[in-house]
């Protein structure tokens, strides 16, 4: 089954660190889309925020610019892609004008048909600035209608630490990555799950994922007492990855949850880290606090957010 990513390129070498991680991943052979998208910011720009309303207005002269450049900057990414084995019909790209650069990713991400959205970041800078001030942190804050994967600096490694716990926001971020890594040959992937010294998170009960993933299936595979560690490595056999390819990782009990997710990557040579989180109705949880914090200290590693 084809996969289509969305990728947000706006020509930085942020960007250029996201394409290169897709690159890393997938290589040649694999059955990804690409869809690149680059957003020209009207904002304060005369009349141009009326590109909202109506797209076939005549741009100014500025934002005729801005449009070229925006082009010139998805044609390099589609080069470079190119150069990194991707098939040239497997990428699409298009410029978007508008007020708001966030909002028209998002607006994209729920129009569109994707199964993930990419996005290269800043992180933090020598003063500590704080990420949820950046495009990628209000995307993180408001698109909650697909998985996100995000990109800070170079990530070297192709392996993955999958974090689990016993709640169907877990089990749904594995449900992501073994649909991505579908028959993937190289995939390795950790399972870990790090316990917070100030309490142990009550498991969801079992009908939370009946309609989901079916009671049969539930009632087969499902280990809640062991923080779904056996139901995340199934989902992942299910998908064909090879059973030799998944290692459980011994659990941890840490103080901050967060900083023990990055250095178990960091110690198991895991580029990327991938992590469950409620939608945006949920109450305000361990997980999602889990992921605010490890998206805030990661550095040259990719985070998935799916749930």
């Amino acid at each position: 089954m084809e996969k289509t990513v969305l990728v947000a390129v706006d020509g930085s070498v942020y960007s250029c660190n996201s394409l290169d991680y897709l690159a890393k991943l997938f290589g040649s052979g694999h059955d990804l889309s690409i869809h690149l998208l680059s957003v020209v910011s009207a904002g304060g720009a005369g009349k141009d925020w009326m590109f909202d309303v109506d797209p076939y207005r005549t741009q100014s002269p500025a934002s005729e610019k801005q449009s070229h450049l925006a082009n010139k900057h998805l044609k390099d990414a589609e080069d470079r892609l190119i150069r990194n084995g991707f098939a040239k019909e497997k990428i699409k790209s298009q410029v978007r004008v508008a007020s708001g650069i966030c909002a028209t990713i998002r607006d994209e991400a729920k129009r569109g048909n994707y199964d993930s959205l990419l996005i290269g970041r800043r992180g933090l800078g020598a003063m500590g600035n704080m990420f949820f001030g950046s495009t990628s942190g209000e995307l993180v804050e408001k698109c909650h209608n697909l998985p996100l994967w995000i990109v800070d600096g170079n990530v070297t490694s192709n392996r993955f630490l999958l974090a689990v716990q016993s709640q169907p926001a877990s089990l749904m971020a594995a449900d992501h990555l073994a649909f991505i890594l579908k028959d993937h040959p190289n995939a390795e992937i950790c399972l870990y799950h790090s316990n917070s010294v100030f309490g142990k998170q009550q498991p969801a009960k079992a009908e939370a994922f009946h309609e989901q993933w079916g009671q049969s299936w539930c009632d087969q595979y499902l280990d809640l007492d062991n923080y779904l560690f056996f139901a995340h490595a199934q989902l992942l056999v299910d998908n064909g990855i090879a059973r030799h390819r998944i290692t459980q990782l011994p659990t941890q009990i840490h103080l901050d949850v967060s900083a023990d997710l990055l250095r178990q990557a960091k110690q198991h040579n895991c580029g990327t880290i991938v992590i469950g989180r409620r939608n945006r109705d949920g109450s305000k949880s361990l997980i999602k606090g889990v992921s605010d914090k490890t998206l805030n200290q990661a550095q040259n590693i990719a985070i998935w957010l799916a749930g």
